[in-house]
């Protein structure tokens, strides 16, 4: 239910940490919401950057924005309503544990926790507060992805047949310079954590629940702990057959999910974020085209954040949370098993004893940290 601190009409938010994607993607979304939602503060380790924060903040007409270097002193002071994080992966866990706690919801980057074990330890701090925490996944809101999703939900295309999925991006060796790129104590993976994990997720929404996942991976040219290339064919519920690469070795870079159904083929094909015009449909030989979208809403952290915004005032779990999250998070650890070890590995089966269940790398004397 929503937060006993709420006054007035408008939720209070804050930020925990304060670099690009809260700037870039997080300060515009509260921005362009601010009917909704007021901006109260701003948490990081870095003095100077909170400060320039502060202005950019106010400069959006957020004037009243105080600004913390400990997240728990914060969540005292200014005991908002929902706490949104954009912080390294390695800080996602505690964080999101610490502001459930004092009764705030939460809307926090990929990957929201480094295992199935820490999105547990998540799960349970939800329901100890009844607050909820959602992972930010906002390809899933754009109206085009929302109009594929419903198209085949109700079956407008026909029965789901044969499904391709790909992250193909590029990252030089300047990228990897950043101290918790790469590692898996800190990042919690390669491309399959951190860049594909976007569109994958988007393919499950799409799609639904999967079965099995056959995979591979490789490190072919940076000198990280975790991958740059992977790949993996995916079995899915009803009976489709899928492929995922996700890679940062790829100069031309594109984003792609195709799906072909028994009516239609549906194709989207977009780079960091997509548009109605993103989409496009073949209809089969004989089929007639399925109808066009009633809207054109871009996928971006606003129209996540409306979807919660929403769940928020009706007082129910939000979209991007729970086990629609997880099961995207189970997929990348089942993917990494089936990489690591060469097994078929099935949904459900990586479960607490698993070392696939503590850490992605899952104690592969290949693959594990080097002590």
């Amino acid at each position: 239910m929503p937060s006993p601190s709420r006054q007035g009409s408008r939720l209070r938010a804050a930020v925990v940490g304060t670099g690009a994607i809260v700037t870039g993607s997080h300060l515009p979304a509260l921005t362009s919401l601010r009917d909704r939602v007021e901006l109260v503060a701003a948490v990081d380790v870095d003095q100077d950057r909170l400060d320039g924060f502060r202005a950019q903040a106010a400069e959006a007409g957020f004037a009243d924005v105080s600004v913390h270097t400990d997240l728990t002193a914060m969540l005292e002071e200014a005991r908002p309503d929902l706490v949104l994080i954009g912080t390294p992966p390695v800080f996602h866990r505690e964080q999101t544990v610490a502001a459930l706690k004092s009764g705030a919801w939460v809307l926090c980057e990929k990957p929201l926790t480094l295992s199935l074990a820490e999105y547990d330890e998540i799960a349970a701090a939800e329901e100890a507060s009844g607050a909820y925490a959602s992972v930010v996944f906002q390809h899933r809101y754009g109206s085009g992805a929302v109009h594929a999703r419903s198209l085949l939900t109700e079956g407008t295309l026909g029965r789901p047949l044969v499904a391709h999925c790909q992250t193909t991006w590029y990252r030089n060796t300047a990228y990897y310079e950043v101290p918790w790129r790469g590692k898996w104590a800190s990042e919690g993976g390669g491309p399959v954590m951190g860049h594909g994990i976007h569109q994958y997720d988007l393919m499950l929404h799409l799609l639904g629940e999967w079965t099995e996942i056959r995979a591979m991976a490789a490190r072919l040219v940076h000198d990280t702990e975790s991958e740059d290339v992977s790949t993996a064919l995916v079995r899915f519920k009803d009976g489709a057959l899928g492929t995922v690469v996700n890679s940062v070795l790829s100069p031309d870079e594109t984003s792609r999910i195709r799906i072909d159904c028994e009516k239609a083929t549906v194709e989207l094909t977009h780079l960091y974020g997509h548009s109605n015009d993103d989409w496009r449909y073949t209809p089969a030989p004989g089929a007639a085209p399925p109808p066009p979208p009633t809207a054109d809403v871009p996928s971006s952290h606003t129209a996540q954040l409306t979807a919660l915004l929403d769940a928020y005032d009706a007082g129910t779990r939000p979209p991007g949370s729970g086990q629609s999250a997880r099961s995207t998070l189970e997929f990348a650890a089942a993917l990494y098993k089936s990489a690591f070890t060469g097994a078929t590995v099935a949904a459900g089966e990586i479960g607490p004893g698993d070392p696939f269940y503590a850490a992605m790398h899952g104690d592969h004397p290949d693959w594990s940290p080097k002590q």
